[in-house]
């Protein structure tokens, strides 16, 4: 018998796996990331970037349509509902963060969700669960095709490669595809693939998710009818290949019964707890106590004795804005939440507003930062550290390091906590029912009947409740 390619390998076993084969723990784990993905796209309506996105998608029409997060009164084609779903979960950087790096939940539950909602089979909340399961899978067995990708990026943003390729496979997944279907899923996918870095800390970061669930959504749907790509799409340097230097793919197992392990059950995701990059919670730890070990030691703080703070981080040019002048130059500025920390000795969404940043105090204290990268501060979000020193007029000095951030998948956000991420982040977007509606929803997604009814909820804006679908929950 023939051994498999890579590419078919990953076809088979996409066609394959089973919602006999979710674990208890993958099951809890990707719940927790489902919900968290919700609560920060529904906040993220709310953006000036996701509604650049809405006015120009509402230029389209087709007969099928499906629902906006936040806005009832509102459908789209889904290619593009998954689009502007996914610049929303994207559009505040708050959004949950992987081992190797990347942003997984964002690229695929808004095309499943809008995939879910036109299909006449009416997939069930299990199935909608294994699909979301595939297409993290996927990604996190592209990643490990790299060293390279163990570090923080440098070149391009990872969830324009694989989160396009994961939600290709989920939404193959979903749609039932055959083996070869799902291998040229991921070819057409490829071929939608690859965003360069230049474009962080701009509006145009959050499309690349929206782009990643749109373009692996119509991969899908192309794959459905017939279009066909390069069958070993993934066994070449020349195919996926082409964005790592250290390109070294090995096949999926094919497992019939329970015994498929997956990589969610070993590796788990990071939740944010302030809408930045990942980077920006090790620093607004370490600076926080420094600020209070400073306020102990003095007895009082008064930010205008600091004399100079330095930041000891890791190496990564595009987090390191000195004086940043938009919202998203912020979230992916060392300096500015270190300094947002300190001076109101919290850091939370409404830190981001532009009249914060142009706040004269803020200005003041940022020209006081320093920045040094040390040798063994590894550019890895598994092994790097965040270290801030305040020094005053009066020779104090204050030093505090953080190693691991709670959110960290290391320290990972309790239950209840990330509930209340949701609930804080949803209740901006949606009125009391629908909130709680989406969290029963999650909360018993492998017995919900038909998996568009969290759409029903993701719509409830106000106190003028839609039923539809509410009955058929579990």
């Amino acid at each position: 018998m023939l051994r498999k390619g890579i590419t078919e390998s990953f076809g088979a076993a996409i066609h394959a796996l089973s919602a006999s084969q979710l674990t208890d723990g993958v099951i809890n784990r990707s719940k927790r990331m489902m919900l968290d993905t919700l609560g920060v796209g529904l906040l993220g309506t709310r953006t000036a970037v996701f509604n650049k996105a809405l006015k120009y998608s509402q230029l389209l029409t087709s007969e099928h349509r499906s629902s906006i997060w936040g806005r009832s009164e509102i459908s789209l084609p889904p290619y593009y509902a998954a689009f502007v779903n996914g610049i929303a979960v994207h559009s505040m950087d708050f959004d949950d963060t992987w081992h190797p790096a990347t942003h997984p939940s964002g690229a695929v539950l808004p095309a499943l969700l809008a995939l879910v909602e036109t299909l006449p089979s009416r997939p069930s909340g299990l199935d909608l669960l294994l699909a979301f399961n595939v297409g993290i899978e996927v990604q996190g067995r592209l990643m490990r095709f790299s060293r390279e990708a163990y570090n923080i990026p440098e070149r391009f943003h990872p969830p324009s490669v694989v989160g396009v390729m994961g939600s290709a496979a989920a939404s193959a997944k979903l749609l039932g595809l055959s083996p070869s279907q799902c291998s040229h899923a991921l070819a057409i996918a490829a071929s939608s693939a690859g965003a360069p870095l230049a474009n962080a800390a701009t509006q145009t970061k959050p499309l690349h998710i929206g782009n990643a669930a749109r373009r692996g959504l119509e991969a899908a749907l192309l794959a459905q009818i017939g279009l066909e790509g390069n069958p070993a799409i993934l066994d070449m340097d020349s195919g996926l290949g082409v964005y790592y230097n250290d390109y070294s793919p090995s096949a999926m197992p094919v497992c019939a019964s329970g015994d498929f392990r997956w990589i969610l059950e070993d590796q788990d995701v990071a939740f944010k707890r302030i809408p930045a990059h990942l980077a920006m919670h090790w620093l607004v730890d370490a600076a926080l106590e420094a600020r209070a070990e400073l306020q102990e030691t003095a007895w009082t703080f008064d930010l205008s004795q600091i004399q100079r703070v330095t930041l000891r981080v890791p190496p990564s040019k595009y987090i390191n804005c000195p004086l940043p002048t938009t919202e998203h130059q912020a979230r992916h500025s060392f300096q500015f939440n270190a300094c947002s920390a300190l001076l109101d000795n919290k850091v939370t969404v409404a830190s981001f507003d532009q009249a914060r940043i142009n706040r004269p105090a803020l200005k003041e204290l940022l020209s006081k930062v320093e920045v040094e990268t040390p040798v063994d501060n590894q550019p890895s979000f598994d092994k790097m550290y965040c270290e801030v020193q305040i020094e005053t007029a009066q020779g104090q000095s204050c030093t505090a390091r953080c190693n691991t951030f709670y959110g960290h998948w290391r320290k990972p956000l309790s239950q209840e906590d990330l509930v209340e991420k949701f609930s804080a982040n949803a209740s901006s977007v949606l009125c009391t029912e629908g909130v709680k509606g989406v969290i029963d929803v999650v909360e018993n997604i492998e017995k919900v009947t038909e998996g568009s009814v969290l759409g029903s909820y993701l719509r409830m804006t106000s106190n003028t409740h839609e039923q539809m679908y509410l009955t058929r929950i579990l």
